[in-house]
């Protein structure tokens, strides 16, 4: 790859570097940017292209054998780059962020106001952490990790009714089954909630195809009688297109949210992203029985779950944003994952891996085009963005708030708004000064902090936050809601916004020691532990499974009967 950005520079004139004054860059990266020693030291140390800008030197891991090397993480031509190299295997090359300006523009949020404390009861000790040589091998959590768990998940099979070649998890084909009992997922679910400060309430049950259970529904009943607020379940939606009373036994149990596979909307992308029963116009059929399965229900909340690859659906999602917003009556987000090459992936050779990889900025980019500028880039803020929010809330409460203190180059989200009066999406941007809301936020919080009165104060400037919506019609509600408590207005207007999200999860060439100590996604698995989902993915997942394996003739011997669908 290192030949292909030589020649690429050398048949066209390279971009100069970013003007870092337009952005509020944190202390830690300036020091490192305007130390001109520590820019020469790495630039000779990985052999860096001119113009360049070292940002960062941190740990990754080397994605032949998975010894842990430094990386450093550079600007060159408008691109942020990753460079590291194995003293075995060599030298490897690959795209951080698309785009560096929204790579700085990001940044912004990576200061020491938006990281985590970690857990107050940890899963594991420090001993354990060095015995088995530090992060990304020592999950967890553990004592070094900065974030709570915001979103837990537990694989509840590896049973699969398809055969998707960009899968993590490896499903369906393993020749083993990795099904938890249900004592054992309660275990899991009451070591999740018992974690301190802050009990995670939020859990997606996952596999695998989870709906390859007959017992799902025992299962969500049981999450939510341990105090699991929000269940949803990650499915393709066969079994939930073509069985509405297994769709209603799930909600019946309580779960909130589908998390719908929804690759693609164009029945021409006959690529090969998904396997057995993925013929496109089949599959598009699929889904609006979905759909209708959940209007009939009075089921309210489907994700649609986009993995995107370059080159494959990535000219798609204009599209599918237009489906949400037609939908949005049971559609509440869209969430967008950028290929991450872990799993049954990491077969991918380097070649497709350039072919398909695509970034959080390549998607922000793609969504300006397609929607006409609708929806800028400029539109979206870090998913670490409600930290100042989740803080406010706690210091007011006097109890713990799940902050999301992930990295901020992890993901971004935004909201659009259909507006009836115009007939057309609006962005949050649109309605609400969300820098000035952001800012005066942490103005009051700052406060509050102090307590006693200030406290009580405090709770009064919270109107303050009005002056920030910009949309009249929005401000009226929402002076309903806080003053009159007009919660029946609120819920219109919840039904006319759809939210979008982007989570580029990690692969081993991407793989970065100081975005994974902050991840706030977390698997639950037999053995006790709590393991951050970019590490369990890629160095975790086959020995977990191994340990708690049954062959699959065994397991069939054993369930007479049963739902055995999702074998290869």
């Amino acid at each position: 790859m290192q030949e292909l950005v030589t020649k690429a520079a050398a048949e066209k004139t390279v971009k100069p570097l970013v003007d870092l004054s337009r952005f509020r860059i944190p202390k830690s990266f300036t020091r490192m940017i305007n130390d001109q020693n520590f820019q020469q030291m790495f630039k000779r140390r990985f052999n860096l292209p001119e113009p360049s800008r070292v940002i960062k030197v941190s740990t990754s891991v080397c994605p032949v054998c998975n010894r842990t090397i430094p990386m450093v993480v550079y600007e060159h031509d408008n691109v942020i780059w990753l460079k590291k190299t194995c003293p075995e295997h060599g030298q490897f090359l690959d795209i951080y962020w698309g785009d560096a300006e929204l790579y700085y523009y990001f940044l912004q949020w990576d200061d020491p106001n938006y990281i985590g404390k970690g857990l107050a009861n940890p899963n594991t000790d420090q001993r354990y952490y060095n015995e088995v040589d530090g992060c990304p091998f020592a999950c967890g959590l553990c004592p070094a990790h900065k974030t709570n768990t915001a979103l837990a998940i537990i694989d509840v099979t590896n049973r699969c009714n398809m055969k998707c070649p960009v899968c993590f998890a490896n499903a369906g084909v393993a020749g083993y089954v990795y099904e938890p009992s249900l004592a054992d997922i309660e275990r899991m679910m009451r070591i999740l909630r018992s974690q301190r400060p802050w009990a995670p309430n939020a859990l997606q049950l996952s596999g695998g195809e989870p709906t390859l259970r007959n017992d799902l529904p025992e299962i969500v009943r049981m999450a939510k009688k341990l105090g699991f607020d929000h269940v949803e379940v990650n499915t393709n939606g066969i079994r939930i297109a073509n069985d509405i009373n297994y769709y209603k036994a799930l909600l019946d149990a309580g779960m909130s949210t589908l998390y719908l596979q929804f690759d693609t909307i164009d029945p021409n992308n006959r690529g090969v992203w998904r396997h057995r029963l993925y013929d496109p116009r089949a599959y598009a059929e699929l889904r609006k029985r979905v759909i209708e399965n959940a209007r009939k229900l009075g089921h309210r909340s489907i994700v649609l779950v986009v993995t995107m690859a370059k080159n494959y659906n990535d000219k798609d999602i204009g599209k599918i944003i237009d489906f949400a917003v037609q939908n949005r009556d049971v559609v509440r987000w869209i969430n967008i994952q950028p290929v991450a090459f872990a799993g049954r992936a990491k077969e991918y050779s380097p070649e497709e891996l350039r072919q398909y990889r695509i970034t959080i900025p390549d998607v922000l980019i793609g969504i300006e085009e397609q929607t006409n500028g609708k929806i800028s880039r400029w539109d979206w803020r870090p998913v670490n963005w409600p930290v100042a929010l989740g803080k406010l809330v706690e210091v007011l409460t006097n109890s713990p708030k799940p902050l999301f203190t992930n990295n901020p180059v992890c993901g971004a989200s935004t909201f659009i708004y259909y507006d009836e009066d115009v007939k057309d999406i609006v962005p949050i941007t649109k309605l609400v000064d969300v820098d000035g809301f952001e800012a005066e936020i942490w103005n009051i919080y700052n406060e509050a902090v102090k307590g006693g009165v200030h406290s009580a104060i405090s709770k009064v400037k919270v109107l303050k936050l009005l002056r920030y919506v910009k949309h009249r019609a929005v401000k009226n509600l929402l002076e309903d809601v806080l003053l009159k408590k007009s919660y029946d207005a609120l819920g219109r207007f919840m039904f006319n916004i759809v939210g979008l999200g982007i989570m580029h999860f990690m692969d081993t060439m991407n793989f970065d020691v100081q975005r994974i100590q902050r991840c706030d996604i977390h698997y639950a698995v037999p053995d006790g532990r709590i393991i951050p989902f970019c590490t369990l993915n890629n160095f975790h997942r086959d020995r977990i499974e191994h340990n708690f394996k049954l062959d699959a003739k065994d397991w069939v011997r054993l369930h007479p009967g049963k739902f055995v669908t999702g074998f290869a």
